[in-house]
Protein backbone atom coordinates (compact mmCIF):
# COMPACT_ATOMS: atom_id res chain seq x y z
CA UNK A 1 0.00 0.00 0.00
CA UNK A 2 1.96 3.01 -1.04
CA UNK A 3 1.33 5.15 2.01
CA UNK A 4 3.01 8.60 1.84
CA UNK A 5 6.38 7.89 3.62
CA UNK A 6 5.87 11.18 5.72
CA UNK A 7 2.52 9.92 6.79
CA UNK A 8 3.49 6.88 7.96
CA UNK A 9 6.15 8.61 9.94
CA UNK A 10 3.32 9.92 12.77
CA UNK A 11 1.07 6.96 11.74
CA UNK A 12 1.49 5.71 15.47
CA UNK A 13 0.61 9.64 16.79
CA UNK A 14 -2.77 8.78 14.78
CA UNK A 15 -3.16 6.17 16.69
CA UNK A 16 -2.52 7.80 19.68
CA UNK A 17 -5.19 10.72 18.92
CA UNK A 18 -7.80 8.35 17.48
CA UNK A 19 -8.09 5.68 20.61
CA UNK A 20 -7.53 8.89 23.22
CA UNK A 21 -11.01 10.36 21.13
CA UNK A 22 -12.55 7.26 21.47
CA UNK A 23 -11.95 7.16 25.77
CA UNK A 24 -14.30 10.96 24.91
CA UNK A 25 -17.56 10.17 23.08
CA UNK A 26 -19.76 13.01 22.61
CA UNK A 27 -23.34 13.32 21.26
CA UNK A 28 -24.50 15.97 18.38
CA UNK A 29 -23.30 19.72 18.56
CA UNK A 30 -22.17 19.18 22.12
CA UNK A 31 -18.75 17.63 21.12
CA UNK A 32 -16.57 20.19 23.28
CA UNK A 33 -13.84 18.10 24.19
CA UNK A 34 -13.65 16.72 20.89
CA UNK A 35 -13.38 20.12 19.36
CA UNK A 36 -10.87 21.20 22.02
CA UNK A 37 -8.73 18.33 21.32
CA UNK A 38 -8.77 18.67 17.67
CA UNK A 39 -8.07 22.65 17.92
CA UNK A 40 -4.33 21.88 19.84
CA UNK A 41 -3.46 19.23 17.02
CA UNK A 42 -4.43 21.93 14.93
CA UNK A 43 -2.29 24.68 16.55
CA UNK A 44 0.47 22.37 17.34
CA UNK A 45 0.95 21.44 13.49
CA UNK A 46 1.01 24.98 12.77
CA UNK A 47 -2.42 25.88 10.29
CA UNK A 48 -2.68 29.65 9.40
CA UNK A 49 -6.13 30.21 10.26
CA UNK A 50 -8.24 28.26 13.21
CA UNK A 51 -11.88 29.10 13.35
CA UNK A 52 -13.73 27.50 16.23
CA UNK A 53 -17.22 27.23 17.32
CA UNK A 54 -18.86 26.92 13.69
CA UNK A 55 -22.06 25.05 14.33
CA UNK A 56 -21.37 25.10 17.99
CA UNK A 57 -18.32 22.84 17.65
CA UNK A 58 -17.44 22.68 14.56
CA UNK A 59 -13.70 23.96 13.21
CA UNK A 60 -13.01 25.15 9.86
CA UNK A 61 -8.81 25.20 10.01
CA UNK A 62 -7.21 27.07 6.90
CA UNK A 63 -3.71 25.83 5.28
CA UNK A 64 -2.19 28.06 2.69
CA UNK A 65 -0.17 26.55 -0.05
CA UNK A 66 2.16 27.74 -2.33
CA UNK A 67 1.28 30.70 -4.43
CA UNK A 68 -2.59 31.61 -5.51
CA UNK A 69 -5.24 29.26 -5.97
CA UNK A 70 -7.93 28.02 -5.16
CA UNK A 71 -10.00 26.20 -2.03
CA UNK A 72 -10.59 22.27 -1.79
CA UNK A 73 -12.62 21.01 0.97
CA UNK A 74 -11.80 18.39 3.19
CA UNK A 75 -14.10 17.05 6.28
CA UNK A 76 -14.38 14.88 8.97
CA UNK A 77 -17.13 14.17 11.48
CA UNK A 78 -16.51 14.27 15.38
CA UNK A 79 -19.24 12.79 16.81
CA UNK A 80 -20.52 9.53 18.51
CA UNK A 81 -23.95 7.34 19.34
CA UNK A 82 -25.76 6.80 22.36
CA UNK A 83 -24.61 3.08 22.63
CA UNK A 84 -23.17 1.65 25.59
CA UNK A 85 -19.63 0.09 24.38
CA UNK A 86 -19.12 -3.67 24.56
CA UNK A 87 -15.74 -4.03 22.69
CA UNK A 88 -13.59 -4.33 25.79
CA UNK A 89 -10.75 -2.33 24.67
CA UNK A 90 -8.44 -0.82 27.11
CA UNK A 91 -8.82 3.00 25.43
CA UNK A 92 -12.82 1.98 25.68
CA UNK A 93 -15.75 5.22 25.97
CA UNK A 94 -15.27 6.58 29.85
CA UNK A 95 -18.42 8.21 29.01
CA UNK A 96 -20.86 5.86 30.18
CA UNK A 97 -23.73 5.19 26.97
CA UNK A 98 -21.59 6.69 24.18
CA UNK A 99 -19.50 5.51 21.89
CA UNK A 100 -17.67 5.92 18.42
CA UNK A 101 -19.59 3.19 16.89
CA UNK A 102 -19.29 4.48 13.65
CA UNK A 103 -15.73 5.45 13.25
CA UNK A 104 -15.96 9.25 13.64
CA UNK A 105 -12.90 8.96 15.74
CA UNK A 106 -10.80 7.38 13.35
CA UNK A 107 -11.96 10.09 10.71
CA UNK A 108 -10.96 12.90 12.64
CA UNK A 109 -7.53 11.17 13.29
CA UNK A 110 -7.25 10.67 9.49
CA UNK A 111 -7.91 14.65 8.63
CA UNK A 112 -5.82 15.27 11.44
CA UNK A 113 -3.01 13.56 9.80
CA UNK A 114 -3.52 15.17 6.64
CA UNK A 115 -3.25 18.16 8.16
CA UNK A 116 -0.19 17.81 10.08
CA UNK A 117 1.49 16.61 6.44
CA UNK A 118 -0.03 19.77 4.61
CA UNK A 119 0.58 21.85 7.15
CA UNK A 120 5.17 20.84 7.08
CA UNK A 121 5.05 20.25 2.90
CA UNK A 122 2.40 23.14 1.77
CA UNK A 123 3.26 21.27 -1.89
CA UNK A 124 0.05 22.34 -3.47
CA UNK A 125 -1.15 25.68 -4.57
CA UNK A 126 -4.26 27.62 -3.10
CA UNK A 127 -5.83 26.84 -0.18
CA UNK A 128 -6.89 23.69 1.92
CA UNK A 129 -10.10 23.96 4.15
CA UNK A 130 -10.10 21.54 7.18
CA UNK A 131 -13.67 20.67 7.90
CA UNK A 132 -14.50 19.19 11.52
CA UNK A 133 -17.70 18.79 11.87
CA UNK A 134 -20.10 18.03 14.70
CA UNK A 135 -23.49 15.84 14.88
CA UNK A 136 -23.44 13.93 11.36
CA UNK A 137 -25.60 11.62 13.30
CA UNK A 138 -28.38 13.58 14.55
CA UNK A 139 -29.45 17.29 13.81
CA UNK A 140 -27.45 17.26 10.65
CA UNK A 141 -24.08 19.45 11.86
CA UNK A 142 -23.33 19.29 7.76
CA UNK A 143 -26.37 21.52 7.01
CA UNK A 144 -26.04 24.06 9.81
CA UNK A 145 -22.08 24.62 8.58
CA UNK A 146 -23.46 25.45 5.26
CA UNK A 147 -26.07 27.59 6.87
CA UNK A 148 -23.52 29.42 8.47
CA UNK A 149 -21.77 29.78 5.46
CA UNK A 150 -18.90 28.06 5.65
CA UNK A 151 -18.58 27.70 1.70
CA UNK A 152 -18.46 30.35 1.06
CA UNK A 153 -16.58 32.71 3.84
CA UNK A 154 -13.52 29.96 2.80
CA UNK A 155 -14.10 30.20 -0.55
CA UNK A 156 -14.29 26.35 -0.92
CA UNK A 157 -14.96 25.13 -4.44
CA UNK A 158 -14.66 21.61 -4.06
CA UNK A 159 -15.50 19.01 -1.32
CA UNK A 160 -14.61 15.36 -0.10
CA UNK A 161 -15.09 13.09 3.00
CA UNK A 162 -13.97 9.57 3.76
CA UNK A 163 -16.30 7.06 5.62
CA UNK A 164 -14.31 3.72 6.95
CA UNK A 165 -16.19 0.65 5.93
CA UNK A 166 -16.51 -2.64 7.87
CA UNK A 167 -16.77 -5.75 5.95
CA UNK A 168 -15.10 -3.83 2.68
CA UNK A 169 -11.65 -5.35 1.92
CA UNK A 170 -9.05 -3.61 3.91
CA UNK A 171 -7.60 -0.41 2.31
CA UNK A 172 -9.95 -0.75 -1.02
CA UNK A 173 -12.01 2.13 -1.72
CA UNK A 174 -15.50 2.28 -3.20
CA UNK A 175 -17.20 5.17 -4.64
CA UNK A 176 -19.54 6.05 -7.34
CA UNK A 177 -20.73 8.76 -9.39
CA UNK A 178 -24.56 10.06 -8.77
CA UNK A 179 -26.40 8.79 -5.67
CA UNK A 180 -24.32 6.78 -3.33
CA UNK A 181 -26.39 7.37 -0.10
CA UNK A 182 -30.49 7.66 -0.08
CA UNK A 183 -32.32 10.35 1.40
CA UNK A 184 -33.38 9.95 5.22
CA UNK A 185 -36.99 11.01 5.89
CA UNK A 186 -39.34 10.29 9.06
CA UNK A 187 -42.99 9.61 9.27
CA UNK A 188 -45.16 9.82 12.27
CA UNK A 189 -48.62 8.23 12.09
CA UNK A 190 -51.13 9.11 15.34
CA UNK A 191 -54.12 7.83 15.50
CA UNK A 192 -57.01 8.81 17.79
CA UNK A 193 -59.96 6.38 18.31
CA UNK A 194 -62.19 5.75 21.65
CA UNK A 195 -60.98 3.65 24.42
CA UNK A 196 -62.97 0.91 26.48
CA UNK A 197 -63.03 -2.19 27.70
CA UNK A 198 -61.70 -5.07 25.70
CA UNK A 199 -64.56 -6.78 25.93
CA UNK A 200 -67.21 -4.49 24.48
CA UNK A 201 -65.38 -3.49 21.18
CA UNK A 202 -68.55 -2.18 19.81
CA UNK A 203 -68.66 0.21 22.32
CA UNK A 204 -65.11 1.66 21.37
CA UNK A 205 -62.89 3.00 18.44
CA UNK A 206 -60.39 0.77 18.21
CA UNK A 207 -57.31 2.27 16.69
CA UNK A 208 -55.23 -0.58 17.01
CA UNK A 209 -56.88 -2.59 14.17
CA UNK A 210 -56.36 0.69 11.98
CA UNK A 211 -52.81 0.89 12.75
CA UNK A 212 -52.65 -2.95 12.17
CA UNK A 213 -54.22 -1.76 8.75
CA UNK A 214 -52.61 1.48 7.82
CA UNK A 215 -48.71 -0.46 8.65
CA UNK A 216 -49.65 -3.42 6.30
CA UNK A 217 -50.97 -0.96 3.48
CA UNK A 218 -47.81 1.44 3.95
CA UNK A 219 -46.21 -1.87 2.25
CA UNK A 220 -48.07 -1.69 -0.88
CA UNK A 221 -46.30 1.78 -1.73
CA UNK A 222 -43.53 0.13 -2.10
CA UNK A 223 -44.41 -2.91 -4.10
CA UNK A 224 -47.49 -1.64 -6.05
CA UNK A 225 -46.87 2.71 -6.32
CA UNK A 226 -43.28 2.24 -7.07
CA UNK A 227 -41.64 1.00 -10.15
CA UNK A 228 -39.56 -1.83 -9.35
CA UNK A 229 -36.27 -0.90 -10.79
CA UNK A 230 -36.70 2.21 -8.30
CA UNK A 231 -35.19 2.19 -4.98
CA UNK A 232 -37.53 2.52 -1.89
CA UNK A 233 -37.65 1.68 1.12
CA UNK A 234 -40.45 2.52 3.72
CA UNK A 235 -39.48 0.87 7.76
CA UNK A 236 -42.28 0.88 10.29
CA UNK A 237 -40.30 0.98 13.41
CA UNK A 238 -42.17 2.15 16.47
CA UNK A 239 -45.94 0.74 17.24
CA UNK A 240 -46.77 2.39 20.80
CA UNK A 241 -50.04 2.12 22.45
CA UNK A 242 -51.58 0.45 25.29
CA UNK A 243 -51.46 -0.78 28.89
CA UNK A 244 -52.84 -3.92 29.83
CA UNK A 245 -54.37 -7.05 28.08
CA UNK A 246 -58.72 -5.91 28.92
CA UNK A 247 -58.47 -1.99 28.14
CA UNK A 248 -58.87 -0.84 24.20
CA UNK A 249 -56.55 2.13 24.10
CA UNK A 250 -57.70 5.72 22.86
CA UNK A 251 -53.97 6.57 21.12
CA UNK A 252 -52.00 4.64 18.93
CA UNK A 253 -48.55 5.90 17.85
CA UNK A 254 -46.73 5.14 14.45
CA UNK A 255 -43.34 6.23 13.63
CA UNK A 256 -41.00 4.92 11.23
CA UNK A 257 -38.07 5.76 8.24
CA UNK A 258 -38.42 6.05 4.24
CA UNK A 259 -35.49 6.02 2.45
CA UNK A 260 -35.28 7.42 -1.55
CA UNK A 261 -32.95 8.49 -4.29
CA UNK A 262 -35.55 10.14 -6.56
CA UNK A 263 -37.07 13.24 -5.37
CA UNK A 264 -40.27 12.51 -7.65
CA UNK A 265 -40.38 9.16 -6.12
CA UNK A 266 -40.49 10.88 -2.29
CA UNK A 267 -42.63 13.07 -3.26
CA UNK A 268 -45.28 10.01 -4.46
CA UNK A 269 -44.56 8.18 -1.04
CA UNK A 270 -46.00 11.65 0.86
CA UNK A 271 -48.82 11.60 -1.23
CA UNK A 272 -49.26 8.26 -0.73
CA UNK A 273 -48.96 8.43 2.73
CA UNK A 274 -51.03 10.99 2.82
CA UNK A 275 -54.13 8.92 1.11
CA UNK A 276 -53.55 6.43 3.12
CA UNK A 277 -54.02 7.64 6.28
CA UNK A 278 -56.86 9.48 5.83
CA UNK A 279 -58.79 6.50 3.94
CA UNK A 280 -58.24 4.48 7.31
CA UNK A 281 -59.32 6.84 9.16
CA UNK A 282 -62.48 7.43 7.56
CA UNK A 283 -63.15 3.57 7.29
CA UNK A 284 -62.27 3.32 10.89
CA UNK A 285 -64.30 6.39 12.09
CA UNK A 286 -61.16 7.88 13.66
CA UNK A 287 -58.80 10.58 14.02
CA UNK A 288 -55.31 10.28 12.13
CA UNK A 289 -52.42 12.76 11.55
CA UNK A 290 -49.85 12.23 9.16
CA UNK A 291 -46.30 13.89 9.68
CA UNK A 292 -43.76 13.58 7.08
CA UNK A 293 -40.16 15.23 8.30
CA UNK A 294 -37.91 15.87 5.51
CA UNK A 295 -34.36 14.49 6.58
CA UNK A 296 -30.96 14.25 5.23
CA UNK A 297 -31.07 14.35 1.27
CA UNK A 298 -29.53 11.93 -1.10
CA UNK A 299 -25.58 12.38 -1.18
CA UNK A 300 -24.84 12.51 -4.71
CA UNK A 301 -21.45 12.41 -5.80
CA UNK A 302 -20.15 14.90 -8.76
CA UNK A 303 -18.93 12.89 -11.74
CA UNK A 304 -16.40 14.75 -13.01
CA UNK A 305 -15.01 14.97 -9.04
CA UNK A 306 -15.52 10.97 -8.91
CA UNK A 307 -13.69 10.37 -11.44
CA UNK A 308 -10.85 12.43 -9.96
CA UNK A 309 -11.16 10.70 -6.90
CA UNK A 310 -10.77 7.13 -8.13
CA UNK A 311 -7.78 8.91 -10.11
CA UNK A 312 -6.21 9.62 -6.57
CA UNK A 313 -7.27 6.67 -4.86
CA UNK A 314 -5.59 4.43 -7.51
CA UNK A 315 -2.26 6.45 -6.76
CA UNK A 316 -2.84 5.54 -2.92
CA UNK A 317 -4.38 1.74 -3.20
CA UNK A 318 -3.35 0.60 -6.72
CA UNK A 319 -6.25 0.55 -9.67
CA UNK A 320 -7.01 -2.42 -8.45
CA UNK A 321 -7.83 -1.24 -4.90
CA UNK A 322 -10.95 0.95 -6.09
CA UNK A 323 -14.20 -0.03 -6.98
CA UNK A 324 -15.58 2.76 -9.02
CA UNK A 325 -19.33 1.62 -9.44
CA UNK A 326 -20.44 0.85 -5.82
CA UNK A 327 -24.13 0.04 -5.28
CA UNK A 328 -25.56 2.46 -3.64
CA UNK A 329 -26.42 2.04 0.16
CA UNK A 330 -29.69 2.90 1.72
CA UNK A 331 -28.15 4.27 4.56
CA UNK A 332 -28.12 8.46 4.81
CA UNK A 333 -24.73 10.81 5.29
CA UNK A 334 -24.99 15.00 6.51
CA UNK A 335 -22.22 15.49 3.68
CA UNK A 336 -24.87 15.58 1.15
CA UNK A 337 -25.88 19.00 2.33
CA UNK A 338 -22.07 20.26 1.56
CA UNK A 339 -22.10 18.24 -2.08
CA UNK A 340 -25.41 20.06 -2.47
CA UNK A 341 -23.78 23.39 -1.67
CA UNK A 342 -20.18 22.28 -3.77
CA UNK A 343 -18.99 19.76 -6.62
CA UNK A 344 -17.06 16.71 -4.93
CA UNK A 345 -17.36 12.98 -3.56
CA UNK A 346 -17.60 10.97 -1.05
CA UNK A 347 -15.86 7.34 -0.96
CA UNK A 348 -15.58 4.57 1.44
CA UNK A 349 -12.45 3.24 2.61
CA UNK A 350 -12.49 -0.75 3.60
CA UNK A 351 -11.02 -1.44 6.85
CA UNK A 352 -11.55 -5.34 6.93
CA UNK A 353 -13.48 -8.02 8.53
CA UNK A 354 -15.46 -7.04 12.30
CA UNK A 355 -18.50 -5.50 13.79
CA UNK A 356 -20.86 -3.47 11.63
CA UNK A 357 -20.82 -0.08 12.30
CA UNK A 358 -23.73 1.64 14.66
CA UNK A 359 -22.98 -2.05 16.48
CA UNK A 360 -21.75 -1.96 20.63
CA UNK A 361 -18.43 -3.93 19.77
CA UNK A 362 -17.41 -2.02 16.42
CA UNK A 363 -13.99 -0.26 16.54
CA UNK A 364 -12.07 1.81 13.93
CA UNK A 365 -9.22 -0.05 12.48
CA UNK A 366 -6.19 2.10 13.18
CA UNK A 367 -4.44 0.41 10.23
CA UNK A 368 -6.26 2.62 7.67
CA UNK A 369 -5.72 5.60 9.08
CA UNK A 370 -2.31 6.03 6.97
CA UNK A 371 -3.96 4.99 3.82
CA UNK A 372 -6.89 7.28 4.50
CA UNK A 373 -4.58 10.32 5.49
CA UNK A 374 -2.78 9.98 2.34
CA UNK A 375 -5.66 9.56 0.35
CA UNK A 376 -6.36 13.39 1.39
CA UNK A 377 -3.33 14.49 1.06
CA UNK A 378 -2.51 13.31 -2.79
CA UNK A 379 -6.04 14.97 -3.37
CA UNK A 380 -5.02 18.46 -2.37
CA UNK A 381 -1.52 17.86 -4.26
CA UNK A 382 -3.00 16.71 -7.29
CA UNK A 383 -6.01 19.10 -7.54
CA UNK A 384 -3.88 22.29 -7.01
CA UNK A 385 -0.56 21.18 -8.28
CA UNK A 386 2.01 24.19 -7.66
CA UNK A 387 2.85 25.86 -10.91
CA UNK A 388 5.66 24.75 -12.69
CA UNK A 389 5.75 21.76 -10.50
Amino acid sequence: MPVVNRIADFSADMTAWRQHLHTIPELGLECHQTAAFVAERLREFGVDELHEGIAKTGIVAIINGQGAGPTIGLRADMDALPIHEETGVAYASTHVGKMHACGHDGHTAMLLGAAKYLAETRNFAGRVALLFQPAEEIIGGGEIMVQEGVMDRFEIAQVYALHNAPGLEFGRFHTTPGPIMAAADTFTINLTGKGGHGARPHECVDPVVAACAIVQSLQTIVSRNTDPAAQLVISTTQIHTGTTDNVIPEEVYINGTVRTFDKEVQAMVVRRMQAIVDGHAASYDLQAELDFEFGYPPTVNDAAKTDFAVAVAGDVAGDAGVEADFAPVMGAEDFSFMLEARPGAYLMLGQGEGAGVHHAKYNFNDEIAPIGASFFARLVERAQPVAGA
